[in-house]
C-alpha cells in the first residue's frame, strides 16, 4: 500500500508579473518587470527584445511601486459564474512608467463619473481564489485613494 503525503499548500500569483513575497501577506505582493537598458523603456514581466528600440537581452529587472493614477476605466455587467458584478476594470498608468489592468475599487459602480478619469490609486493584493490543486492564487487590484 503506497503511504500518502500531505503536499504543502502554495500560494501563486495569477499573472506572471506578480512576485509573492515569501512572508506573504505580512509583505504585500508586487509587480515586477524590466527596463530597457538601450532605449529606457519599462515592460511588466519578462522581455527578451525591446517592443521600442529592438535590443535584446539588455534588460534590468524592476520592481514596481504601487501608486498611480486611473487611466481609462469600465463598468462591467457581465461576468463568469461566481464573478460579482458590476464591478470597475480599469487601466492605471503606474507612476513608474507602466500601465496595468486590474479591478478597482472605492468607486460605486452604480454612478459612473467622468471624474474617475486621473483619481489616484493605490495597489493592494489578495487571494482571489484556488487553482485545481487548492493553491491559493493572488492578483493584485487598486483602491482609490482619498
Amino acid at each position: 500500500m503506497a503511504q500518502e503525503t500531505a503536499t504543502e499548500k502554495k500560494t501563486n500569483p495569477i499573472l506572471p508579473f506578480i512576485k509573492i513575497p515569501e512572508n506573504y501577506p505580512e509583505e504585500d505582493a508586487y509587480l515586477w518587470g524590466v527596463k530597457c537598458n538601450a532605449c529606457g523603456t519599462k515592460f511588466l514581466g519578462e522581455r527578451i527584445a525591446c517592443g521600442k528600440c529592438g535590443a535584446t537581452g539588455n534588460f534590468e529587472e524592476v520592481r514596481y511601486g504601487t501608486e498611480g493614477e486611473l487611466y481609462v476605466f469600465a463598468v462591467v455587467h457581465q461576468a463568469m459564474p461566481d464573478v460579482k458584478t458590476p464591478f470597475i476594470a480599469g487601466i492605471i498608468d503606474l507612476d513608474d512608467g507602466v500601465s496595468v489592468r486590474a479591478n478597482v475599487y472605492g468607486l460605486d459602480p452604480e454612478k459612473p463619473d467622468h471624474s474617475w478619469f486621473g483619481k489616484r490609486v493605490k495597489m493592494f493584493s489578495e487571494v482571489t481564489g484556488q487553482d485545481r490543486d487548492g493553491n491559493d492564487v493572488v492578483a493584485v487590484k487598486y483602491k482609490v485613494q482619498n
